[in-house]
């Protein structure tokens, strides 16, 4: 016993196997165990010769056992188990230091003592994930033993790992367990324990510490921090929490002896040979040498950065030779511990290099689709038909992928490439539909406008006829172009192989859309049905038969062209009232007929107005375009809108008439011939009379020509006569002295050639009257005017004089 520690050790087991029964009998006494009852727990730490087993317990439970001297180089310290009493921690804790397995002192075919079941243990950090160097077997005895020796109670395994690295405990962990959990699974057991989980018999904890040699201080602080777990371990959930089948404290002796007479009869928990474990450290030390060998090869590395951006030709087979060249020959270890090392190996090189081949097989889909996507548009654009194309670059192109995923599949790696390759089938498919889709869309669009082209203008221009035969001829048309249309569309997607269906699908679609272009352009017509009627009326009113203005000189019947051109835009009214694509008959013109102009002559107050309604007869609501209340009240519009040009043309008529009508009415021209008969008798006695009122015609006549007198009473009558009252007396004076003068002008010439220039005169005079009445007066005025009385002028005879 240490004094100054206060803690109390014995040897528990010899290093031969013998049992210290007189030992523990003392240590019990020492340390008054025997007074604990049932409130003791009881540590056992196992692990590899020299891993730190007693330090850490000496650290952790202030024990006093033997460690390692490091200066004198690795050697066995302990020799079978030691036990002691926990130093300042409640419940009484008695922790067992147990001998080193693997340790050199006992040989490779040593199993004298190397049967022992452990309960918590310490490993490397670097020894997860191993076999032998991991102690798996040595765990798997434990359990074993735990099995056939004892009823099913929770004990704690907890695994500390030493020298803990930069690799986070929550990765480790999960390993560590998993392990556990396959030798668990792995152990015989029996009939009545088949399907007992592990958490009936361990509960697994797992605890890292940094280097005790390189970082002193934090292995303290963690193992001070661990220390706390051990207070009051026998607790409900605590690590000795299980109470069930504890054995009395008085009692601790004989149980211990009894149990390790029975481990050491048991031959079936023999540890397995040392040469096993050398093997599987060896190995492994070869095998992680071989793979940072190549990780860091250059070949590899060149290979793995070119694959990030291109195809690499011949991939597979440089895989391949770079693996077959990695592997280790460990010639002289044990066959099964090589081999399995060996496969470990080529499994975490495959895991290596995979993802470097997956982004090789992304490169081969991607670039192979591009070529397929170019080939199939190459094709279409050659004119050749679609489902030959597709069919024949999609099979061209999975041939070439399949040859590509050859090229650069790894020999050692068994990877099913069945879902690569129907995933490149798919994207092939996927975009074959695509383009499938856009091909039949652009053809659709191409035969509709074609469609649009072929019926718009032309049922515009029918409607704007709007006669009998428009419907007709609007019917006409559209099953015409339509069943063109339709024929060569069909013929098109013949190329497609479409299900008939789908073909009749599209075919209904195109003829819907002929049927919707004449129903727009109607029903838009039929908005402008106004408009269309006053340009009707407007072009059969203002033009004759041969299209040419009309002059309202009065001959014309107004009332008759009006009744014409009103019927004419009845006629059309009632042309855009309803579709008729689909009806051929209907009484929509004779109702509109009979409602608006033979009703008037219908002086009867029976008259039922057939236009109070909504609908028409024989005609669904849905081709209806103009109601017949609706019909009624656009021609009430159009009548109110068309009053004002007849009334222009009454009144243009009314003027001609006017302007053109010098003549006296006949009651007065009879009135003149029969009270002058007796004036006209004497002028035929007296035929002298008859030049001088011939003189005086022509003087009036030049006298009305230069005064304007028909121009003057255009503002008026008022108006008119105080203008000539201001110019007739000037002008007739300027008449009389311009005739004088021109009667002179003659005589003066001629008086030396012929004195008797007087009938030459005359005749001259007389030979310009009867030539050109109307010459001699507005040249004669015209002089007058020029000379004496240019305010007076004329600007048009002016104009001809000069």
């Amino acid at each position: 016993m240490d004094k100054e520690a206060g803690c109390c050790s014995t040897h528990l087991i010899e290093g031969d196997g013998t049992f210290n029964a007189e030992g523990l009998d003392s240590f019990i006494k020492q340390v008054k165990m025997a007074e604990c009852g049932l409130s003791y727990a009881v540590v056992a730490i196992m692990g590899p010769q020299s891993s730190g087993k007693s330090t850490l317990l000496n650290h952790l439970f202030n024990t006093n056992f033997r460690e390692m001297d490091a200066y004198r180089g690795r050697s066995q310290t302990t020799k079978g188990i030691w036990m002691a009493r926990c130093v300042g921690i409640e419940p009484c804790t008695i922790v067992m230091d147990l001998e080193g397995t693997d340790g050199r002192e006992r040989g490779e075919d040593d199993t004298a003592f190397e049967k022992q079941a452990h309960f918590l243990r310490l490993l490397w950090c670097h020894d997860i994930g191993r076999e032998q160097a991991a102690n798996k077997p040595l765990l798997k005895t434990v359990f074993q033993v735990m099995l056939r020796l004892f009823s099913p109670r929770k004990t704690t395994l907890m695994f500390v790992i030493r020298d803990k690295t930069r690799t986070p405990l929550e990765n480790l962990e999960p390993v560590l367990r998993e392990d556990i959990q396959k030798i668990w699974d792995s152990v015989p057991k029996p009939e009545a324990h088949k399907q007992t989980p592990l958490s009936e018999f361990f509960n697994v904890e797992v605890v890292a510490l940094s280097s005790f040699e390189e970082k002193e201080e934090q292995f303290k602080e963690q193992v001070a921090s661990l220390r706390q777990r051990f207070f009051h371990s026998i607790a409900p959930n605590g690590l000795a929490g299980d109470r069930r089948g504890v054995v009395p404290a008085s009692g601790f002796s004989f149980s211990a002896q009894q149990i390790w007479e029975v481990i050491k009869e048991n031959k079936d928990l023999d540890l397995p040979a040392h040469k096993v474990m050398v093997a599987t450290v060896r190995c492994e030390e070869i095998a992680n040498e071989k793979y940072s060998l190549f990780v860091t090869d250059e070949d590899w590395c060149a290979l793995e950065d070119a694959v990030q951006s291109r195809i690499v030709p011949g991939f597979g087979r440089k895989i391949s030779s770079m693996l077959d060249a990695v592997y280790p020959e460990a010639t002289y270890f044990e066959d099964g511990v090589r081999s399995a090392k060996r496969r470990q190996l080529e499994e975490k090189l495959i895991q290596l290099v995979q993802p470097t081949y997956q982004l090789m097989l992304e490169h081969l889909q991607s670039e192979t689709l591009d070529k397929f996507k170019k080939a199939l548009n190459d094709a279409l654009s050659g004119g050749q038909a679609f489902s030959i194309a597709a069919s024949d670059c999609a099979a061209s192109y999975m041939t070439l992928f399949d040859e590509q995923c050859k090229d650069a599949t790894i020999r050692q790696a068994d990877w099913d490439l069945a879902k690569i390759r129907d995933k490149f089938s798919r994207d092939i498919d996927s975009h074959v539909a695509e383009v499938r889709t856009a091909k039949l869309s652009e053809l659709n669009a191409l035969y509709e406008s074609k469609l649009k082209e072929a019926l718009y203008g032309p049922v515009e221009a029918l409607l704007e006829g709007g006669g009998d035969d428009t419907w007709p001829a609007i019917r006409k048309l559209f099953h015409h172009e339509t069943k063109v249309a339709l024929s060569e569309f069909s013929v098109a997607l013949s190329d497609f192989e479409m299900d008939e269906q789908a073909k009749d699908e599209l075919l209904s679609k195109l003829e819907n859309y002929a049927r919707e272009i004449v129903e727009g352009k109607t029903k838009e017509e039929a908005g402008k049905a106004l408009y269309r009627m006053k340009e009707r009326f407007t072009s059969l009113f203002n033009h004759d038969s041969d299209s040419m203005p009309r002059i309202w000189t009065g001959k014309e019947d107004i009332r008759t062209i009006t009744k014409i051109a009103r019927s004419s835009s009845l006629k059309l009214l009632s042309v855009l009232a309803a579709n008729r694509l689909d009806v051929d008959a209907d009484k929509i013109g004779n109702t509109l007929v009979l409602a608006l102009v033979e009703h008037k002559k219908d002086k009867s107050t029976s008259f039922q107005d057939p236009l109070a309604s909504s609908t028409w007869e024989e005609v669904p609501p849905t081709k209806t375009l103009i109601t017949p209340v609706q019909c009624k009240s656009l021609w009430s519009q159009f009548q109110r809108e068309t009053e004002y040009t007849i009334t222009q043309a009454i009144a243009s008529q009314e003027a001609n008439k006017r302007n053109n009508n010098w003549l006296p009415p006949p009651w007065a021209m009879a009135a003149l011939v029969i009270l002058g008969f007796n004036e006209f008798m004497t002028l035929l006695r007296n035929p002298l009379w008859l030049l001088v009122i011939f003189v005086g015609y022509l003087l009036t006549k030049a006298l009305w020509v230069q005064l304007d007198i028909a121009g003057e009473f255009r503002n008026g009558m008022l108006p008119g006569i105080l203008s000539l009252s201001t110019k007739v007396i000037p002008t007739v004076t300027n008449l009389l002295r311009k005739l004088a003068e021109e009667g002179q002008k003659p005589a003066t010439a001629d008086s030396q050639r012929n004195p008797s220039n007087h009938p030459q005169v005359f005749g001259n005079f007389q030979g310009v009257t009867t030539g050109d009445t109307n010459g001699f007066s507005s040249t004669a005025s015209s002089d007058l005017t020029m000379e004496n009385e240019p305010e007076f002028t004329s600007p048009s005879r002016h104009s001809k004089d000069q």
